[in-house]
């Protein structure tokens, strides 16, 4: 009977400690562990690419997805805020491209090529061991994604390139498209200023950039092709202007003004090749941007299945410009 007795106590007890197993798993997590679910650490480094330190900011779960910025000379800052509700569903992995933001300076400016940067974006997936992993590029950001998958497509999973362009030549010919359709009179002050050379004059400190008279006039003549429907109420040219590394911009895009591109970058030319692409691609540009959207046209054309969205009263920012619109064809392409 004692034996019987000690038997039913145990049971009881055995079911007591069942019971609170049970409810403490389906109970809600208390509010600390909750908020974890809603945190989304950041990472940040350096990366050494045959001896030039790339830095890098990581965010967010799931897939790897990589972000060019543009220029040449700009930085991951000027995309970072508008693209973290990426983050939800996807690992971003933002880099300074070499020279730019955080990135290491080059003494030799003739390193700073587009086939070096691809190398660059290759040693930070593999230092950073992303194996497969997708590419979103902005505006030289995406011409740099391209000469990437037509060099490493093995590693990729998608393609993503915004407000960009596959040919300088095609591209040169849009910008003096913008010229030419300028009142007489802006278009008299922007020949003095670039023939009078942009570089070397003022004080010391101003000689190895754009007079500031130059920055004000295009950043105005640009502003309408930049934004559409969001302007951004903080844009004043000579900080938008200044933003850039003016060596890179200088040694790459060229000396001679924001009308045309003829620095190293010059030879740039991916339109013929993009056949060669074949991984999911989406292309997506601003109908007002100065990148004249029949550039986007030609590149979706030349790639095969890819997806190409116009983005309605945006311009070269739509990522800013339309930024709901945009993440919502980013996120539906990549998932």
């Amino acid at each position: 009977m004692m034996k019987t007795c000690i038997s039913f106590a145990v049971t009881i007890l055995c079911a007591a400690s069942l019971y609170k197993v049970a409810a403490a798993q389906n109970a809600k997590p208390p509010k600390s562990e909750m908020a974890l679910d809603l945190a989304y650490p950041m990472h940040e480094g350096f990366v050494d690419s045959h001896g030039v330190m790339i830095y890098y900011d990581v965010v967010g779960r799931g897939e790897p997805l990589m972000i060019l910025h543009g220029g040449p000379g700009g930085s991951h800052e000027e995309l970072l805020p508008f693209l973290l509700p990426l983050a939800r569903h996807n690992k971003l992995v933002f880099i300074d491209e070499r020279g730019s933001g955080r990135s290491q300076r080059l003494e030799d400016l003739s390193g700073y090529t587009v086939d070096n940067m691809v190398d660059d974006v290759e040693s930070v997936r593999l230092a950073l061991g992303l194996g497969k992993f997708s590419i979103l590029g902005h505006s030289f950001g995406g011409l740099l994604a391209q000469a990437y998958a037509l060099k490493y497509q093995r590693n990729l999973s998608s393609l993503i390139l915004v407000d960009s362009f596959s040919s300088v030549s095609a591209l040169n010919l849009s910008l003096a498209r913008v010229k030419q359709s300028l009142p007489p009179e802006t278009r008299e002050q922007i020949d003095r200023f670039e023939n009078a050379g942009l570089f070397g004059h003022g004080k010391p400190y101003e000689r190895n950039r754009y007079p500031d008279g130059y920055l004000q006039l295009v950043g105005e003549i640009f502003f309408p092709y930049i934004y559409q429907s969001h302007p951004d109420a903080d844009y004043d040219p000579l900080v938008h202007g200044n933003e850039n590394d003016w060596y890179i911009s200088r040694e790459m895009w060229g000396e001679h003004g924001e009308f045309v591109i003829d620095g190293s970058l010059k030879s740039a030319e991916y339109t013929d090749r993009l056949p060669a692409i074949k991984v999911p691609t989406l292309i997506m540009v601003g109908d007002h941007d100065a990148f004249d959207p029949s550039l986007s046209e030609t590149m979706h054309e030349k790639i095969a299945g890819s997806r190409l969205v116009i983005i309605p009263k945006s311009g070269h920012r739509s990522f800013e410009d339309q930024n709901v619109f945009f993440i919502k064809q980013v996120t539906e392409f990549l998932h």
